[in-house]
């Protein structure tokens, strides 16, 4: 079976179930600043899992494109990736664990053909937090998958979210496939990572939210969601050993056994993963740097440039790689063609400076004389300062004399240096930080000021990004200079005046294309599903928007702009509170 076969029947499988299909979001969440990416299918609906309601209604189907680097140094095994596409399918306060375990049985073996009898699954075992989900248990059993195969796992394996600090949580129950290798011992079971298993689908009944203090306080509506690597699962149902094999990522490979000089399939695994997550990372208009989402960039890019030394390429590669990555997906994301040049500029220009930086590592790495073998996370810290060496470049090279590295000091170092590079550059994550009652406020807060700087300062204004906290906002919008005082009391009065109006807040939907035409503010360039929620704040604001909201401007008290201020070449920042 073909990814477009597989991505095709499950999306006509929930179609027929009334599920509504939506685009895939961005790779950067609006809607939880914890997290730099989009590591699952529900960050992009967070709103809509706390009670608000989804323009296309109570059933959803997806594919999601995701990132995840916790797992970097598990990439080169047969099934982790950093990048991978989430097929996945939700209820938002609808059905619950019958609907879903029953539908996921019947396309894994319906649809799919995958026999019965290599299917395991397992369970929330229960703890202070949750109860034992004999639901879900008794559910398997009535639907034919016998007791032997139901297993109970902890917290660890068997409870997702939330997918940042806060958010969306609860129990979850994981279908397994049975690849016909031997146990690894008697006690081999699908919490094994010996390779017997591969886990395929995961069903996720979230019924709690995790708040601030880490307590756990169950949500106004019960949810279902699921998520199903497309990559692995592709694998899975054509008899391959892992996902390198796949189509998704044979003609990458191939490219690389092309120009390598030796045999490495770590190397050539981890190089395809890496320059394929660069490319999507890139298409989102992200920059290599040393700070937040393009450090992350960063790391895969040259990750991926030392494994192709270490297969004897010795030319620039990353383009040549890039190229074939873009033709591979460029079919379902528009926006790998839309920066092609840009993704290719990039990769070429990081490429050169890191052939600089890799000179200059090695030759401070070769000074290095550990104590005792071992690499202090402070030494691991100045090679990447200094001389650009990742951490990932500093363990292989460490590895390759049999020493080892101080990671965990590593990574205190660097949040250090990340919370003096955001106060140097005034960068900050985007998004709600919660979703309290001070943060919704302030995000209604956010629409009026969005308004009010266009009116004053003129249409050439659009939010260039957004930081929302229960105590107070930021919003960077575009704009050439530094605004005048007479500027900022024009728009501060402009903002208490529809708040002093008593405007009411409504949310309508519509197509994207109506909700142009009636002048809602939007990023009409970005793929928008068929309908969505627009704000409408009396007359004084139309804007596309997920939410939360207030109800009316009223209730959120006198608005103070406390400070303007640049942000880089051509962006404006607004830090202001409600008093």
């Amino acid at each position: 079976m073909l990814a477009d076969e597989l991505k095709r029947k499950y999306m006509e499988f929930f179609r027929n179930k009334s599920h509504a299909i939506i685009e895939s979001s961005s790779l950067i969440p609006e809607n939880d600043p914890t997290v730099l990416f989009t590591t699952a299918g529900m960050h992009p609906l967070v709103p809509f899992l706390l009670g608000q309601k989804h323009p296309l209604g109570k059933r959803l189907v997806d594919v999601q494109k995701c990132l995840r680097t916790d797992d970097i140094d598990e990439v080169g095994d047969p099934f982790h990736l950093t990048f991978f596409q989430m097929l996945g399918n939700w209820s938002l306060g609808d059905y619950f664990k019958k609907e879903a375990i029953e539908w996921s049985l019947e396309f894994l073996t319906k649809i799919l053909g995958i026999p019965e009898k290599k299917i395991s699954v397992s369970v929330f075992a229960g703890d202070n937090d949750a109860l034992r989900d004999e639901e879900s248990a008794d559910i398997w059993l009535s639907v034919g998958i016998p007791e032997e195969r139901i297993f109970y796992f902890s917290k660890k394996e068997n409870w997702w979210g939330p997918a940042g600090k806060t958010g969306p949580c609860g129990p979850c129950t994981e279908m397994f496939y049975d690849t016909g290798k031997k146990k690894c011992s008697d006690k081999c079971d699908p919490s094994c990572s010996c390779g017997k298993y591969a886990e395929i689908w995961n069903n996720v009944f979230m019924e709690y939210n995790k708040n601030e203090s880490g307590a756990y306080e169950k949500l106004k509506q019960r949810n279902v969601d699921t998520g199903m690597g497309l990559e692995r699962t592709l694998a899975v149902i054509n008899e391959k050993d892992n996902v390198y094999e796949t189509e998704l990522f044979e003609p990458i490979i191939m490219e690389i056994r092309k120009i390598s000089e030796t045999v490495n399939t770590k190397s050539e695994r981890i190089i395809a993963d890496h320059l394929r997550a660069a490319v999507f990372v890139l298409a989102e208009n992200i920059r290599p740097s040393n700070v937040e989402h393009g450090y992350i960039l960063r790391r895969l890019i040259r990750r991926a440039i030392r494994h192709g030394h270490l297969l004897g390429i010795r030319e620039n590669f990353t383009k040549n790689i890039a190229e074939i990555v873009m033709n591979i997906y460029s079919k379902d994301y528009k926006e790998l063609e839309k920066n092609r040049n840009f993704i290719l500029d990039e990769l070429e220009k990081e490429e050169n400076r890191f052939g600089e930086v890799i000179e200059k590592g090695l030759r401070h790495f070769s000074r290095l004389e550990p104590k005792d073998g071992r690499i202090s996370g402070k030494e691991a810290f100045l090679l990447f300062q200094s001389a650009g060496l990742p951490i990932e470049v500093t363990k292989e090279l460490a590895t390759e004399k049999g020493w080892t590295v101080d990671v965990r000091e590593f990574e205190e170092e660097y949040q250090k240096h990340q919370e003096l590079s955001r106060k140097n550059m005034g960068s900050f994550k985007s998004g709600l930080h919660d979703h309290s009652e001070q943060s919704v406020k302030y995000h209604t807060a956010t629409h009026l000021l969005h308004q009010a700087l266009r009116a004053v300062l003129g249409d050439h204004v659009a939010q260039k990004g957004s930081n929302i906290t229960p105590e107070r906002l930021r919003f960077d919008f575009s704009h050439p200079k530094k605004m005048t005082e007479d500027e900022i009391r024009k728009v501060e009065d402009a903002v208490n005046d529809a708040i002093k109006a008593s405007l009411p807040v409504k949310r309508e939907e519509m197509p994207p294309d109506e909700a142009k035409k009636l002048g809602a503010i939007g990023l009409f360039g970005e793929k928008y599903n068929s309908r969505v929620s627009v704000y409408f704040i009396g007359n004084f604001s139309k804007e596309i928007c997920t939410g939360p909201h207030v109800q009316n401007t009223k209730e959120l008290g006198h608005f103070r702009i406390v400070k303007e201020e640049a942000v880089s070449a051509g962006v404006r920042r607004i830090k202001a509170i409600l008093e």
